[in-house]
C-alpha cells in the first residue's frame, strides 16, 4: 500500500501524524532533498512539502515534476501561504491538459 510523506518544518507538519502521514521534519534544504530522494525511491505515492522549504529546494523538486509518482504537493505553514502551492498545481494542469483552468477576474 502507497503512503502519504510530509515534509517541513516540525511546527508545520506535526499535525499530519495524526492522520496517519509519514512525518520528515527538516529546516536544512540539503538534508530535505537527500531524503526526499529516499523517499522517491520507495513505495510513497504523495509527498507534500511546506512552501518554505520548497523554496530552498526548487531544483530538487522540480526532478520530479515528469515523473508519475510520487505526486508532490506544496502546502502552506505555519508562517503562512506563500500561493506557490496554488502556482504549482496549476502549473501541473496546464501541462497536462494543455490550457489554463484558472480564469482571474
Amino acid at each position: 500500500m502507497s503512503r502519504i510523506a510530509v515534509m517541513g518544518d516540525t511546527d508545520s507538519i506535526y499535525g499530519f501524524a495524526a492522520l496517519g502521514f509519514d512525518t520528515f521534519p527538516y529546516r536544512d534544504p540539503v538534508e530535505a532533498a537527500r531524503k526526499l530522494r529516499e523517499i522517491s525511491e520507495s513505495d510513497y505515492a504523495i509527498v507534500y512539502i511546506t512552501e518554505a522549504l520548497a523554496d530552498k529546494m526548487q531544483a530538487d523538486i522540480d526532478k520530479y515534476r515528469d515523473k508519475m509518482l510520487p505526486a508532490i504537493i506544496l502546502i502552506p505553514g505555519v508562517s503562512g501561504n506563500t500561493g506557490k502551492g496554488i502556482l504549482s498545481v496549476k502549473k501541473s494542469v496546464e501541462q497536462a491538459v494543455g490550457s489554463d483552468i484558472i480564469f482571474n477576474k
